[in-house]
């Protein structure tokens, strides 16, 4: 029908001079039909609900006379009543900007704003509509390759945010009811497609413009929490196929990245939205930090951290935004970071173990791995370790149970797995290395952390620390096995935290583009037992943010600089005669009496 249809007097609304009907009679005529139900006479009422309806293939005449309502009906706002006229907001609410030509759109989304500005009884509806539109319909998922659906998903965001922004400027509890609704409708993992990543676009588009200084927080949360869920949701066991004879400064990436692909039949969509969702919350990151506003988002995105990444088992990918947003801005994220999982390990709240465990395993890999991080800041945080865990030791009481020392034995491996990385930068300066000298006596207490910790850890350490002249180091407490003995399982609990190192390799493409920049793999250290060459091809090897790399990484080319890692082992109890050779290791080594060089 069209809008000249619902008058009760079409003639009497007729403007002689423009040969058409004027918009005020026509919203007279819709504020009559609003009327009339109420007084029992239902069918001007009826033809204005019918006229709502979108006919597909609809002319030109059908689409004005649709635009022509809708803004008489935004002048009329006063006039709809929640009870009366029920059927007309279902109409209204059930449309969808997706199957609207662009001037319909936006009288919609006119008739939204003034449904939502003129009474509190509509706000729900309105935002509730408003934020479906952050998941397309499905033929437009289907066609997203296509320039003409790319422009349409634009032009219909655009809109819904400008809606969204208007509706929160005049009506000043909008944000506080936004936020909920947001989260209700958070897509959950789905194998079959990833509108998980247009709806987390969308979020970060919020939390951009003016509604995130008071929701940040609880968007952050949102898409933190939908990152962990796809990272549990790999099985990264599978994946890798760990080899438990093989070290885990020995791994080869590309052994990693071809056993993976091998093993990601059926899961390619959660791999690929996984990833997707990884880059869409660096390219926010990097967006905050042009603004000027990374150093305020960190706090909000650690908080995101703690709650949902820092105490979930061995997730490999979703931490990696925190290293990332570090790396953006190392003197103030980069320092934080640090420190705040510093103070959760040393908390005298005396948090459940775990959590403080989980905290040093992040605060080790983040010291190793970090190119940003100047030698100066790792040896400062070492030696708030070493300190900490030799207090630890002039206090402990008889009970020499691994199980009863787990937060120590976690401080000894993230000392050792940090030198691992580091020994020849620290080494090198006499004041770091005078501040590491307590470390002895930490390693000869009867607590002997030489041989609860991860061996793999302990013999690379032990390795470095002998041909570093750090200490003199018998040959026979040198071994390459990766032997675990039952003291190791003790202090790593049934989760085994003692083999978790979170910021392992990215094992996800694209999303290690952002990464590998500013991230030491195990390829580019220079142990303390590798000789000067300078004939070789990568003896230049730079393992701290103090110095430039001679070389400069090519961007996405994942291949270039990831040719080895270190993965989270995953170990095999060997025979018992195995066992019992690692369980009888010497439990002491002696001062060293030798130049200190290396």
């Amino acid at each position: 029908m069209g809008a000249s249809e619902v008058l009760t007097d079409p003639s009497s609304l007729y403007d002689v001079g423009n040969g058409e009907y004027s918009d005020t009679y026509t919203m007279l005529t819709v504020r009559n039909a609003l009327a009339s139900v109420q007084n029992g006479e239902s069918d001007r009422y009826e033809e204005l609900v019918q006229s709502m309806q979108i006919i597909k293939g609809a002319d030109h005449a059908v689409w004005a006379d649709l635009v022509t309502i809708l803004n008489a009906l935004s002048g009329s706002v006063a006039c709809i009543d929640i009870i009366h006229h029920r059927k007309l907001l279902s109409s209204v609410f059930g449309m969808s900007l997706w199957d609207l030509k662009p001037h319909v759109m936006e009288a919609l989304v006119g008739l939204l704003i003034s449904l939502a500005a003129t009474s509190g009884k509509y706000l729900d509806s309105c935002l509730n509509m408003l934020i479906g539109h952050f998941i397309p319909p499905r033929w437009v998922i289907d066609r997203l390759s296509q320039r003409r659906v790319i422009d349409q998903k634009t032009d219909v965001l655009s809109q819904v945010h400008g809606a969204i922004l208007k509706i929160t400027l005049l009506v000043p509890l909008a944000p506080s009811r936004l936020l909920p609704m947001l989260a209700q409708q958070m897509p959950k993992i789905n194998k079959k497609d990833n509108v998980v990543v247009i709806y987390v676009e969308n979020l970060f588009k919020l939390e951009s413009s003016p509604i995130g200084q008071v929701g940040s927080s609880m968007i952050f949360m949102m898409v933190m929490e939908r990152l962990r869920d796809l990272d549990l949701e790999i099985d990264w066991d599978d994946i890798l196929q760990d080899d438990s004879s093989r070290g885990m400064f020995d791994m080869e990436l590309e052994d990693a990245m071809n056993e993976g692909e091998e093993n990601t039949s059926g899961g390619n969509v959660v791999f690929e939205s996984l990833d997707k969702l990884m880059v869409i919350s660096f390219d926010h990151l990097e967006s905050c930090n042009l603004d000027g506003r990374l150093d305020q988002v960190f706090e909000k995105l650690f908080g995101a951290f703690e709650n949902f990444i820092l105490n979930t088992y061995k997730s490999k990918v979703s931490q990696f935004l925190m290293f990332y947003a570090c790396s953006l801005d190392p003197e103030n994220c980069g320092v934080k970071f640090a420190s705040k999982l510093m103070d959760i390990f040393l908390s005298s709240n005396k948090p459940r173990p775990t959590r403080q465990m989980s905290a040093v395993a992040y605060l080790a890999s983040y010291l190793a791995r970090g190119k940003f991080l100047p030698v100066s800041y790792v040896a400062t945080m070492l030696k708030r370790l070493v300190d900490e865990c030799a207090d630890y030791c002039r206090t402990c009481n008889d009970d020499i149970r691994p199980e009863a020392h787990q937060i120590f034995y976690s401080g000894c491996q993230a000392i050792m797995y940090v030198l691992c990385f580091r020994m020849r930068s620290i080494l090198n300066v006499p004041l770091f290395r005078s501040q590491l000298r307590p470390l002895e006596s930490i390693l000869m207490h009867r607590l002997n952390p030489l041989m609860v910790c991860l061996p793999s850890v302990v013999a690379e350490f032990l390795k470095q620390a002998k041909a570093g002249g750090m200490f003199v180091v018998s040959d026979a407490f040198i071994f390459d096995d990766l032997l675990e003995s039952e003291l190791s399982r003790a202090f790593g609990g049934p989760e085994r935290l003692d083999t978790f190192f979170p910021f392992d390799s990215c094992l996800l493409k694209s999303s290690n583009s952002y990464i590998s920049p500013n991230f030491i793999y195990w390829s580019m250290v220079r142990p303390t037992y590798e000789e000067d060459d300078d004939d070789e091809e990568d003896a230049e090897i730079i393992v701290n943010g103090d110095e430039e790399s001679d070389e400069e990484e090519e961007e996405g080319d994942l291949d270039y600089s990831m040719n080895k890692m270190s993965i989270t082992p995953k170990h095999s109890f060997k025979n018992k005669m195995e066992r019992d050779r690692l369980l009888k290791m010497p439990s002491m080594i002696r001062p060293s009496i030798s130049p200190q060089s290396f």
